[in-house]
């Protein structure tokens, strides 16, 4: 499997020192320390944590293609000394974004600090060449209003922009005059006068009062907005393991960072979330876990998918092999 994975996503341990538990209607954690059973036990922490991180991030790098990358996901305690980790195995040259997520709704504390509504994602590629799928987000009402507040008459939204761009072409197509206006001095029409004639052939241009056009841009032929660095993917308020995560923000990380012949590896898997994730967006997959509860949970939502599909899927009992 050596330089064979393209995209690794790991929700691991955060050293919280803590024993989470499920049983067959919900996952709990030391808040409710006496129902269900084990599920995981975080109780790994101090430099040994971090030891334990280091010998799993070292052999991740050695598996990722060329092309790959990591996320790795982890909460504001632990996670900055895990940066320093992957800035020491990945390089710093590689480090390509700290992801805030919001995972939940404000809390009401009343610890003398401010709340705490998000974790962090350390996104990290092998090279500079890395899969790399523009993600977008859908425009929002509110974005609509703001970003485009003219409407035509049949109530489409739409914003103009500049026809112009800074610095001249003193002997090029795009220095010579559009319907009889030369673009103002210092810039350069964007496109040819026969492409302006065109534009407005489709009625694709706004006039000012001042005679100066503009390009009209609609706002339901736009793909979305660039996706940023701060997430809003809040998880399940009934998961059925222990930190569960978002599975539409899986869905976004899949798409992003692997195309359609790649295999995803999740070796701490949980719930299988990752799994469930790429088994819908048509990837190869491979999922390790430790936890006999979340192997069983599991493999009940990857067979619950696998029969709507009609597909057969393969576990494998590694601990029966070691002595």
């Amino acid at each position: 499997m050596h330089n064979k994975i393209d995209l690794i996503y790991i929700d691991p341990p955060f050293a919280t020192n803590t024993v989470f538990k499920a049983d067959n209607n919900k996952a709990n954690t030391i808040s409710m320390p006496n129902k269900g059973s084990i599920a995981y036990e975080d109780t790994i922490i101090g430099d040994e944590f971090l030891e334990f991180m280091r010998e799993r991030l070292i052999l991740a790098k050695e598996l990722l293609s060329n092309k790959g990358s990591i996320y790795l996901h982890i909460d504001y305690k632990i996670g900055h000394y895990i940066k320093i980790l992957m800035d020491e195995i990945f390089g710093s040259h590689n480090f390509r974004n700290d992801i805030a997520r919001i995972k939940c709704n404000p809390k009401n504390f009343k610890r003398k600090a401010y709340g705490n509504i998000k974790d962090m994602i350390l996104f990290y590629s092998k090279t500079k060449d890395n899969i790399w799928n523009q993600p977008y987000l859908e425009y929002t009402n509110e974005d609509i209003r703001r970003l485009y507040k003219k409407q035509d008459k049949n109530h489409r939204h739409y914003t103009t922009v500049p026809l112009h761009a800074p610095g001249e072409t003193k002997n090029g197509l795009t220095s010579q005059p559009f319907k009889g206006i030369l673009p103002p001095s210092g810039r350069h029409w964007r496109c040819s006068p026969e492409e302006l004639e065109e534009l407005d052939k489709k009625g694709l241009i706004e006039w000012s009062g001042t005679n100066n056009p503009r390009k009209i841009i609609y706002a339901d032929e736009r793909i979305g907005k660039k996706m940023q660095d701060i997430w809003d993917f809040k998880d399940s308020q009934y998961p059925q393991y222990p930190t569960e995560k978002n599975l539409d923000m899986l869905r976004k990380i899949i798409k992003t960072s692997s195309n359609k012949d790649s295999i995803i590896l999740d070796f701490f898997c949980g719930s299988g979330t990752t799994l469930v994730a790429a088994e819908e967006l048509s990837r190869q997959w491979i999922g390790i876990d430790k936890s006999p509860k979340a192997i069983e949970i599991t493999q009940k939502r990857l067979q619950f998918l696998l029969n709507i599909y009609s597909r057969e899927i393969q576990f494998i009992d590694i601990t029966k092999s070691i002595d």
